[in-house]
Order: structure tokens, then C-alpha cells, then sequence
């Protein structure tokens, strides 16, 4: 019997790994480990897989006019409009539109189904952080039927954090 337990009773793979800090332009947000990670002057995306179906991103926006909180109500329907139109463009509708609370800041989030003409369908998530005179987009992409894989959409939003 003692010979039984010796032989993968006990594995030692160490601590899980850590979630990864990505820093973007006045921005950061944690994602899953082992993701790969790209970076523009303005953006950052982070992939879990080569072909890029799977991934979430944050994108900073200079805005013409400063934005106040006192301005949500004025903001929101705008972003409404917008989403609206984009969701035209890509050729479907919005499934999901509300008011979520990311990095202490109310944010319009929007989800919807993208198919595009050639490839497979996904999923996607879009938020809008508005401060000052700063937009910073959040993105989330999985494929169609896919649930937030390792919980990276849901990193995004409950870490994402505005920095100077």
C-alpha cells in the first residue's frame, strides 16, 4: 500500500500562476497568464491564441470636450447611438446594453454577436470609460458559445484601472 500512495498520492505543480499586469497608455488591467500580449501607442491587446478570435483589449481616445460624471445621463445616449451604428455596420444588433461600474467610473457596456463574412462568428463585449478628456474602449472577443475564457473579460472589467 505504501507503494501506491507514493505514486501520485501528492503532485507538486507549485502555486498557480499569477494573473499578469498589462499597462497601457493611463491605463492597466490585469489578464490571464500566458496570454500574449501587443501593444500600440494607444492600445493594448491581449491574445490568447495566434489567431487572434480570443482576445481583450483596451484602447485610450483623446475626447474634444471634457467629460464629468454629471454628464453620464447626456454621454450614455450618445454611446447608445454609437453602439447602435456600429452594430448596423457590422450587420446585427446589440443583445445587451447597460451601465456597469469599472475602475470606479459608471461605463456604458455593450454586447453583441459579430459574423462576419468570412470566418467564424463571435462574441463581443465593448465598454466605454469616459474621464476628463480621456475614452478608453474595452473590448472583450471570444467565439460564439465560448463563456469569458480564463475569466479574462471578466478581469478586464473588475481590474481595469485609470493611472496618469
Amino acid at each position: 500500500l505504501s507503494s501506491l500512495a507514493a505514486c501520485g498520492g501528492g503532485s507538486e505543480t507549485g502555486p498557480p500562476a499569477r494573473n499578469v499586469v498589462v499597462k497601457g497608455a493611463g491605463f492597466q488591467f490585469e489578464a490571464p497568464p500566458g496570454w500574449r500580449t501587443s501593444r500600440t501607442g494607444s492600445s493594448v491587446v491581449v491574445r490568447q491564441d495566434s489567431a487572434g478570435t480570443t482576445l481583450v483589449s483596451a484602447t485610450a481616445f483623446v475626447l474634444l470636450k471634457p467629460y464629468s460624471p454629471a454628464l453620464f445621463a447626456r454621454a450614455a445616449q450618445e454611446l447608445d447611438g454609437v453602439a447602435a451604428k456600429l452594430a448596423a455596420q457590422a450587420r446585427t444588433t446589440i443583445a445587451e446594453s447597460k451601465t456597469v461600474t469599472v475602475g470606479g467610473e459608471r461605463v456604458r457596456s455593450y454586447r453583441l454577436t459579430v459574423k462576419p463574412a468570412s470566418g467564424a462568428a463571435f462574441d463581443e463585449q465593448i465598454g466605454f470609460v469616459l474621464h476628463g478628456k480621456r475614452e478608453i474602449q474595452l473590448l472583450c472577443r471570444a467565439p460564439v458559445g465560448v463563456t469569458d475564457p480564463d475569466g479574462a473579460c471578466a478581469l478586464l472589467y473588475s481590474t481595469f484601472r485609470l493611472s496618469s
